[in-house]
């Protein structure tokens, strides 16, 4: 898969349920469409037939990322209860910016990031920004926007 990937136990856990969704009955029911549309007769003018075809090679290829994702993937460890000195992967931070209101995101890995409710990724420059920091520092984060400096006011699991 490349870099490695990091997933929360959260995260984990509904990945494991869509993989299982996708081949236990995801999977069966393209079967079938597809029986069904081969037995409408000739393939090469078969609409149904087509789309069958490209449902399921979408299918499979997402299966086979969620088996890999899984396979080789960190989960999270969201420490024992203390707080975190520094800012990693799983942590929630909040950040501010002089004249703006705290924001606070969960640093994630990639396959999990979802930046409208606060899920930013450990490679977003954000995120990688933030990654090691401690609690009162001030970081310069470099957007494709520009330049944003921000301050550390608080990390937690």
């Amino acid at each position: 898969m490349g870099e490695e990937q990091f997933l929360t136990a959260e995260g984990a856990a509904e990945l494991r349920a869509e993989l299982e969704d996708l081949i236990t009955v995801k999977r069966p029911q393209l079967a079938a469409r597809l029986r069904e549309a081969i037995g409408q007769g000739d393939l090469s003018e078969n609409a149904d037939y087509t789309d069958a075809k490209e449902q399921q090679a979408f299918l499979e290829g997402r299966i086979l990322y969620l088996e890999s994702l899984l396979r080789y993937a960190t989960i999270i460890d969201e420490g024992n209860g203390k707080a975190p000195m520094r800012v990693t992967v799983g942590c929630e931070v909040t950040i501010v910016s002089e004249g703006e209101p705290p924001e606070t995101y969960r640093i994630v890995g990639a396959a999990e990031a979802d930046p409208r409710n606060g899920r930013i990724s450990n490679e977003s420059p954000i995120g990688a920004a933030l990654l090691g920091r401690r609690k009162g520092e001030a970081v310069e984060v470099e957007t494709p926007g520009g330049s944003w400096s921000v301050k550390i006011t608080d990390i937690r699991w």
